[in-house]
Parts: C-alpha cells; structure tokens; sequence
C-alpha cells in the first residue's frame, strides 16, 4: 500500500554530516568519545545510552521503565556530566504539588515584594524518578513544561534552559500507590525506552568496578557542541521513501486488517498517532548522524520503531487478558510491511 507524499523543494546536494566539519569536530567522533567517557562509569546498558544521545540530537523526552537498581539515575548524572550541563532530578511521590516542580512566588517581608523562585524543573538534564507516584495534577505540570518548554508564573514567562532533557522513570513491578500516565500524556515522550538486567558479564564487571574507587566523569562536550550537532542532525536527508515506510508502520497499528493482520487486530483499541512518524523520522536522523551518515536509511527507522511506538499504542482488553505487549503487535507488522529497496534510496554522494 503507497500513500500521496507531498513533494518536498529540492534540496541542494550536499555531503554527509560527518564531511561538513574538520576530522576533530565531526559529529560523529565527538558524540563516541563522550559515549565512551560516559562507559567508564556506566557498564552494559549501550542501548539506553543510544537512545539517550538520540532524543537529545532530536529534541525529544525519553520515558524509562526499569526495575529499581538498573543505574537509570547514575545514568542521567554522568551524561550532564560528561556533556556539561546542568542535573536536576525529582523523587516524585503521593504528595507533590505542580509548585514543587516549576516554581512558585513568594513574599519577602524584608522587602515587601513578591519574588519568583524557580522550581527544580529549570536545568539541561532532569530526572523525574517514578513520573506514576505523583497525582495527575503534578503530571501535568511536567508534561506541559516537556511540550511547551517554558512556564509561566505571576504571569512572567520563564523559558527552561536549553537543551532541555526530561527522562522520566517508572516501575513496572509495583502498582500499589501508582497514578499510571494517562495516553495522551506518554504520547509525548519521543520514545519509551524498556531497561533490562545487565548481562552476567556485565554485571560481574559493575560488581568488580564497586570495589574499587568510583570513575570521575570528565567534560567531553559543551551545550554549544550539542546544539551544533543537533543542527546537523536537522540537516540529514530522509528519502520519501523511508518517510513513506514510517507513515506506513504507524498506519499498520491503527488498521492492521489493511496489512492481512487480521489476528491482530483485536489486540489494538487505538494505534499511533500522527506524533509517532513524526518523532520515528526525527529520531531516525539523529541516530544516522551518530552513525556518520548524511542521509537516513531504512535500518535506522527499524532499530527505532519500538522505542518510538509501544508507548502509543492502547492495547484492546482481549491483549490484556491474553498477555499480549505491544512489542508482540509491533512485531508482526514489522513483518507485514515491506521495507523500501535500499538503492532505491536517495543518498548525498549521488551529487554530482
């Protein structure tokens, strides 16, 4: 199935990303040393730190579901560290309200004014550890604040630093006590990134490294770096093709019986919405800039996609009795929809 793509202006013919700069300040070689000064405290977990660098290049949030002790916290310290930003996190509980998170006014006596103070949510890099045990209300504050990238208060606009990271963490062992994210609200996290157990090698080395004195992060980066790479990412070329292969998985979730998933469709009460090709192509440029691409290929949206789109799609009761995950439906239309020929595929060096 093939849909009407609007045509997009020519754009000029240029080189890769990594070609654009001198060999000292490619995107590419300066984002793996700050990965590999990030791994001298961090052992295993190269997936989320993937995702992690990637929803950074692209301006978006990332949601983290883990059991308790899988480093998510000494994650998100180290990479402001090592990228020279600012680290905010917030235990979230029962009995926050939104002005523990933006900020409120407060009187001075000594002068008899109003002053603002800043809440906890105004720095590069925020921890919102376990977003589910506070009530909707706080909820919404961050989430307004991940969207709109500023808060008002007194009626004075403060905007949140740039860039602005929001990694939110929740667990998924315990619902006792829980306020669970309602889907509209999820459905603005770029990806939902799913943490595992370390390997036994692994976590022998994590065990190995806590016997001795902890590493010290050292500054490989600088937010000015960070906002010349995202440039950079904004200047990748995505083919019609693979924008048209994204629309086509998202549309697979929402009429999988379109795509002969016709067993899969009791399984789906709402598939993805517009948001989730949108973020699946902007993800997918920064991950080929990672990669030293200047152009994005069809891999790039795959190793993606469920990071992307298991977060926003609302799975029927018969998947909830039946034990059915959103991965089990991403995987069978992953199977159903035909990927672009990749020489098909518009490339920069085609240039002539």
């Amino acid at each position: 199935m093939s849909f009407d793509i609007p045509p997009t202006p020519e754009q000029p013919q240029e080189q890769p990303p990594a070609d654009r700069f001198p060999r000292r300040e490619a995107p590419r070689d300066a984002l793996e040393e700050a990965l590999h000064e990030i791994k001298r405290v961090i052992v295993g977990q190269d997936a989320m730190l993937e995702r992690l660098l990637v929803a950074l290049l692209a301006g978006g949030h990332v949601l983290l579901e883990g059991v308790p002790g899988l480093a998510k916290t000494l994650t998100v310290k180290t990479l402001a560290q090592v990228l020279g930003g600012s680290f905010k996190r917030i235990q979230f509980t029962p009995d926050l309200v939104p002005a523990d998170l933006i900020g409120t006014r407060v009187y001075r006596p000594d002068t008899g004014r109003f002053e603002t103070e800043l809440g906890p949510v105004f720095g590069n890099f925020l921890l919102a550890d376990e977003i589910n045990r506070a009530p909707a209300k706080v909820q919404s504050a961050l989430l307004e604040v991940m969207q709109e990238q500023q808060v008002t208060i007194g009626g004075e606009t403060h905007p949140t630093p740039r860039p602005f990271l929001v990694l939110a963490t929740q667990n998924p062992i315990e619902s006792e006590g829980t306020y669970p994210l309602p889907e509209a609200q999820v459905d603005r996290f770029l990806m939902k990134v799913l943490v595992d157990y370390p390997t036994m090698s692994e976590e022998a080395a994590v065990v190995d490294r806590s016997l001795g004195h902890a590493a010290a992060p050292r500054e490989r980066l600088s937010i000015a770096d960070l906002d010349r790479f995202a440039a950079a990412a904004d200047r990748v070329l995505v083919d019609r093709e693979v924008i048209q292969y994204a629309v086509t998985l998202a549309d697979a979730t929402r009429r999988p019986e379109r795509y002969g998933l016709d067993d899969v469709a009791p399984y789906v009460e709402y598939g993805a919405s517009p948001r989730g090709p949108i973020g699946l192509v902007r993800a997918a440029r920064a991950l080929a800039l990672l990669r030293g691409r200047g152009y994005v290929a069809v891999a790039d949206v795959r190793d993606l996609a469920l990071d992307v789109l298991r977060h926003r799609i609302v799975l029927s009761y018969d998947a909830l009795t039946e034990n059915v995950s959103a991965d089990d439906v991403l995987g069978r239309v992953f199977s159903a929809v035909d990927e672009p020929p990749a020489d098909h595929l518009r490339r920069p060096e085609a240039a002539a």
